[in-house]
This record gives C-alpha cells, sequence and structure tokens, in this order.
C-alpha cells in the first residue's frame, strides 16, 4: 500500500467532511475521485499529502512513498525562469549534479588530482544513471504534448495566464514521476489535444494515479476504480465510470428494497408491542421485541442530496432558416491569422460545437459570430427573427455587483417566480440562502455560474456558448446537457468537455489552416471519421505514393467534412474509372443511403420505446411491459447490426472510391 486512510473522521467546525472512511491506494492503481462540488474531494487530496489532520483516525502513508499533488493553490507561486527551467527542475539531483561535474571538470583541468578525477568519473556515472543526458529531449517532449510550441519553451513563467502555468506544473510533476500522483481537476486547464496526450501518458504511467474530475470521457478512459464521496461516507467501486453509474444503481435500488422491508418489520413488529405490552401474559415478549427494535441496525433511507429539478428553455420567438452568415471573413491579430476568406453558416435547428486546440480562435471566432469582435474583412449576418444570448467570461463584467443572484435572475424578464428561480439555481450550485448572496462577495466560477444562468432564461432562440461547464459539477452538467436537447432553438459552443460535445452536438466547427471545416454528425461520428480518415492517408503513404490529391479540392476556404462517401476522400486526379467500378460505387451509395434512412427510422423507434419503459404506467400492465422490453431489445440489436453493416459499406465506398 502506498497511502491511505483508516477509520478517518474530518470536520470543519460542526461540518463533518467525512466518518469513518478507510481507503487505501495501492501500486499502479488508476483512481478518480468523484463526489458532488462541497462534499470533500479536494479535502480528501490534502488529508493524504499531510496539509490536513483527521479528526479522528490514522492516515497511513509509506516512508518511501513520493506524493506529486497538483491543485489550484500552486498559482501562486512566480518566476522569470523560461517555462522550460520550470519544468527541468522536476530533475533537482540532475542540475546538482551537472553543476558538480562543470567545478570538478574545472578543478581537474587546474590540478590534475587523481582524487577529482575519481569524482568527476562518479559523478558522472550517477548522471549517467539518472538519465540525466536525456532530461532537456524528455522536458521538451511533455511541454510539447501539453500544448507548447518550441519557441514558447524559452519564454519567461511569469509571461503566462494561469491556465497554462497550471500546465507547466503539471509538466514538471510528470517528470518527476512520484508513487503516488494526486491531480485535482487536470483537464479544466488542457484544451482537447493536450487532454488525449496527458491520456495516452498516464495510461502507461508507472505509478498511481488519483484524480478529481468531472470529465467524464476522461476517467472512462483513464480510470479502473472510482472512490465517490457521498453523504460523508466513501463508495468505491472497481470500474470506470460507466461501470460506476450502472453499480450505483443497483446498489441504490438494493438499499430502497432494504430499507422498505425493514420498514414493515419494524411497523409489525411495533404494532405487536402497542397491542400486548398492558397485556400480562405477553408483556415479557412485548418488552423483548422492543428490546430487539433498540439494538436494531437501521437501514438508512435513499435520499439523493441533490434534488433532480428540471432546467427549461423558453423560446420566444422562431427564426428564420439561417440564423447566422459568415461571408469571406478574415480576421488577424497582427500576424496571427485566425481565419482568412472563411464563409459559413448556421442554420434554425443547429447545434454546432467549435473544437479544437487552444490558440486557434475558437474563442474569437464565436466573438466575431455574436457580433462583438470586428473583422479585417468580409461580413457577418444575423438572419431574420434571431434573438440571441451570448455566454462567455467577459460577460461577468455585466453583471450587476450590488444586486443579490435572486434579484439579478429578476432582471432577465423571464417571468418565473422566486420559487421557480431558486430551483434554477439550485441547478447551478446555489442552495438555500446563497441565492440572496451579493453578486460582490461572489468567486470567479460563481458568478461564470450566474451569468450561464441568466442564458439560460434569457428566452433566447440562438445560443452561443463559451466553456459552459467549466465550473459545474457532474449532475450540473447532466441537467445542461438534458435541458440542451430539449431546447427548441440553435447553439454553437465552444467546450474541451468531450462527454458534453458529444451529448448535445449534431455539427463539429473545426479551425484548419485559418479555414471553417464542417462535420455534419456528432462527436463520436467525427472522431471516428478522423481515424479512419488518418488509417486511409497513412496505408496511401505506404503504398506506391504514386497517386496525388487534386489540389481543386482545396479552393474552397469553408469545407464541409460531413459523413458522406463523397466526402469520404478527395478524388484522384484524373483517375480511369473502371464501368464495373463505377456501377459498383453508385450501387454501394445507394445501400449506403438507404442503411442511413433506416437507422435513423430506427433511432426514432428506440427513442419511443425508452420513453414508453420509463411511463408508470407501462409497469402496471405486465403483458404491456414485457411486450415493449422485448421491442426495445429487438430494436437495440437491430441497431447494432445496422450500424455494422453501415462501417462495412462505408469502407467498401472509401475504398472504391480511392481505387
Amino acid at each position: 500500500m502506498l497511502a491511505g486512510l483508516q477509520n478517518v473522521t474530518f470536520e470543519f467546525g460542526a461540518r463533518v467532511i467525512i466518518e469513518e472512511a478507510t481507503w487505501h491506494i495501492q501500486p499502479g492503481e488508476r483512481i478518480g475521485l468523484i463526489g458532488y462540488n462541497g462534499t470533500g474531494k479536494s479535502t480528501l487530496l490534502k488529508l493524504l499529502v499531510g496539509e490536513y489532520l483527521p479528526s479522528a483516525g490514522t492516515i497511513e502513508r509509506s516512508r518511501s512513498t513520493s506524493i506529486g499533488y497538483l491543485h489550484q493553490d500552486l498559482l501562486s507561486f512566480d518566476t522569470n525562469d523560461s517555462i522550460l527551467q520550470v519544468a527541468m527542475g522536476a530533475f533537482e539531483r540532475v542540475l546538482e549534479l551537472e553543476k558538480e561535474i562543470e567545478e570538478l571538470g574545472k578543478e581537474l583541468e587546474r590540478t590534475g588530482d587523481e582524487k577529482t578525477l575519481h569524482d568527476y568519473s562518479d559523478k558522472l556515472h550517477e548522471l549517467e544513471t539518472l538519465g540525466g543526458y536525456n532530461i532537456h529531449h524528455k522536458t521538451e517532449e511533455v511541454l510539447q504534448g501539453l500544448g507548447f510550441s518550441n519557441t514558447e519553451l524559452q519564454k519567461p513563467y511569469k509571461e503566462f495566464s494561469g491556465g497554462w502555468r497550471m500546465r507547466v506544473l503539471l509538466a514538471k510533476m510528470i517528470l518527476q514521476q512520484p508513487d503516488l500522483l494526486l491531480l485535482d481537476e487536470p483537464t479544466n486547464h488542457l484544451d482537447l489535444p493536450s487532454i488525449e496526450w496527458l491520456e495516452k501518458y498516464l495510461v502507461h504511467y508507472q505509478g498511481s494515479v488519483v484524480i478529481v474530475s468531472h470529465d467524464k470521457y476522461f476517467l472512462n478512459r483513464m480510470v479502473t476504480k472510482i472512490v465517490e464521496v457521498y453523504q460523508q461516507q466513501l463508495h468505491i467501486y472497481n470500474g470506470n465510470f460507466d461501470f460506476y453509474e450502472k453499480e450505483k444503481a443497483i446498489r441504490i435500488e438494493m438499499q430502497q428494497k432494504a430499507f422498505e422491508n425493514q420498514q414493515d418489520y419494524i411497523r409489525q413488529q411495533e404494532r405487536f408491542v402497542e397491542r400486548f405490552k398492558a397485556k400480562a401474559s405477553k408483556a415479557a415478549q412485548a418488552q423483548s421485541i422492543q428490546k430487539r427494535l433498540d439494538k436494531l441496525d437501521r437501514i438508512e433511507d435513499v435520499t439523493l442530496e441533490r434534488p433532480n429539478i428540471r432546467i427549461n428553455f423558453r423560446v420566444d420567438k422562431t427564426p428564420g432558416r439561417v440564423l447566422a452568415e459568415l461571408k469571406d471573413v478574415t480576421k488577424s491579430f497582427g500576424e496571427n491569422v485566425i481565419v482568412e476568406k472563411a464563409s459559413a453558416e448556421i442554420d434554425r435547428g443547429d447545434k454546432i460545437a467549435l473544437i479544437g486546440a487552444n490558440g486557434k480562435g475558437k474563442s474569437t471566432l464565436l466573438r466575431i459570430i455574436a457580433g462583438v469582435e470586428p473583422v479585417n474583412e468580409g461580413e457577418r449576418k444575423w438572419g431574420h427573427n434571431v434573438d440571441e444570448s451570448f455566454y462567455a467570461q467577459h460577460q461577468l463584467e455585466a453583471l450587476n455587483v450590488n444586486n443579490t443572484i435572486l434579484d439579478e435572475m429578476k432582471e432577465c424578464g423571464s417571468q418565473m417566480n422566486d420559487l421557480e428561480l431558486r430551483g434554477l439555481l439550485g441547478c447551478f450550485l446555489f442552495s438555500g440562502d446563497d441565492s440572496d448572496k451579493k453578486i460582490k462577495i461572489l468567486s470567479g466560477g460563481e458568478k461564470a455560474r450566474v451569468a450561464l444562468a441568466k442564458v439560460i432564461v434569457s428566452k433566447a432562440n440562438f445560443l452561443m456558448l463559451d466553456e459552459p461547464t467549466n465550473h459545474l459539477d457532474m449532475h450540473s452538467c447532466d441537467l445542461l446537457i438534458e435541458a440542451l436537447n430539449k431546447y427548441e432553438g440553435s447553439i454553437i459552443l465552444v467546450s474541451h468537455d468531450r462527454y458534453f460535445v458529444s451529448k448535445t452536438a449534431n455539427k463539429i466547427w473545426e479551425i484548419v489552416d485559418h479555414e471553417i471545416k464542417e462535420f455534419k454528425g456528432g462527436y463520436e461520428e467525427y472522431v471516428a471519421w478522423k481515424e479512419r480518415m488518418a488509417k486511409q492517408a497513412q496505408s496511401n503513404k505506404e503504398g506506391t505514393g504514386s497517386k496525388k490529391v487534386d489540389k481543386s479540392a482545396k479552393t474552397n476556404k469553408s469545407v464541409s467534412i460531413a459523413p458522406t462517401p463523397s466526402a469520404s476522400v478527395a478524388p484522384q486526379a484524373n483517375a480511369p474509372i473502371n464501368k464495373d467500378q463505377k456501377k459498383e460505387l453508385q450501387k454501394q451509395q445507394r445501400i449506403f443511403q438507404q442503411l442511413e434512412e433506416q437507422i435513423a427510422t430506427l433511432k426514432t423507434k428506440q427513442k419511443e420505446l425508452e420513453e414508453s419503459l420509463s411511463s408508470p404506467g407501462t409497469y402496471g400492465d405486465k403483458n404491456k411491459f414485457l411486450e415493449t422490453e422485448a421491442g426495445y431489445k429487438k430494436a437495440t440489436e437491430e441497431l447494432r447490426r445496422l450500424n455494422s453493416e453501415y462501417e462495412k459499406v462505408f469502407e467498401k465506398i472509401v475504398s472504391l472510391e480511392g481505387s
């Protein structure tokens, strides 16, 4: 065991954070630490590293265990050193050796002393053993993986913003290779490519890793154990996040049944006691039953800490077909070109996720669409009847600091009453009297949640959201996802939360080579498509190398990359088309279209059956329930078969178009 808690209780004043909690961290484990905001996840990490002492119980740590702890408080560190020097601070002993070797080298040149030569050789051997000759390369590799370019490595650390500083400190911690790595919300400061790099790196990390995160995608791909802080207890699940969700539902159901059965038993015994306690012949038996009830280990009712409030959007008016249009737009900041001659449009019903690496201009493009960022060339046009609402960090400045949170919400003109507004604020982690707090005393994260709540009640038919989930916990994210899926308006959002994007977007936009690339499909389809294209490109590269892509395919600055056969690969320049091949290609394209239609129909049917299964009326009729359940299973199986066939046909079309 590397570290752990043994019967630990920890309190802040009268508030109990955890009670009699036991948790042992073993070598090589990948653990996700989860729980609602404020339940004590960060507190647990501080207990493990010794920053806090428990009220009762013991914190266990092996003397030889080295711990690396990444957290928000590290941002107070500042220095003029370059980020490369800061990250290389991980190799403290190697850097000391380099200085010692340099001094010994100078002394050896001066004296030629044999003992100095011996010391010099020993230090060189130790440097080699510690891999000292590779530390520059290792450090550069990790910093580049986390999104830094070669030119930035020599820039002073103090010139970077908080998010980028946190990446440097994360790089340093990774390079230190502690036995136990504790990461508090590491993905908050990373863009998509950096999150993917970190995933791959940590999967092969030799030590144990504990991650506090609300990123379900990250947890699913990274961890093999979930520890949940819930109702002052630690609940351990041996699996990833998906496993945890299923297992927790089963546990709750079992506990609820056990609670109900025990309550029936208690009521029955209490009736007996009440009836016979005064009767002489039964009094002793009644007393015995009462003692047994007093000693009974009571099962607690399953009560969720957070009410399952629904967020509902209200849309006042219907816009025209096109909500916003960009025509030949160019935007640059000096030599930094964001987009060049880019054209795109947002249609009614679009739910677009704008994704990609930091520094590509996602937030700038969102501001251009919102009309708050001027362009160098081209134009941005609103469509007919568009009622827009824009959420971004700079919106926090528009909050009236003298208002209470509730008063600020009332000024939105939503016509919601106080009770409805308080309920909505509960979804954004403002419970009870929190709604009466003044805006001026709120933290940056709390202000961001107020600004997002204002967007929700705005009655807009077009939402522009820049990192809306940054300050929300998992439960609030789920409520927002559910609301956005029901929302009748259109959305364009910037987010690095892959789970959030996968559940909300029906189109993906990416800025590539200063152009807006559009993919007509969800995030998971987009990832699968990218992987197929990468394999295809690699296959072509490894082939004869004689085929050339028609450069005319690049003339349109805003290119749709929808997952359709016609857009799957670029056409071959002057490639002769065999008649039989052409016939087969047309046949496969027809089959592909039919499969798409069948899948769409089946998905609709599956959704209807899901809704039916969630209806209490279905469970009241046994035959209806069995029939609905069988229909749902059949539809799911058929959908799996059709998707498999869809993939095969797609591959055939790619092969025929590329041959």
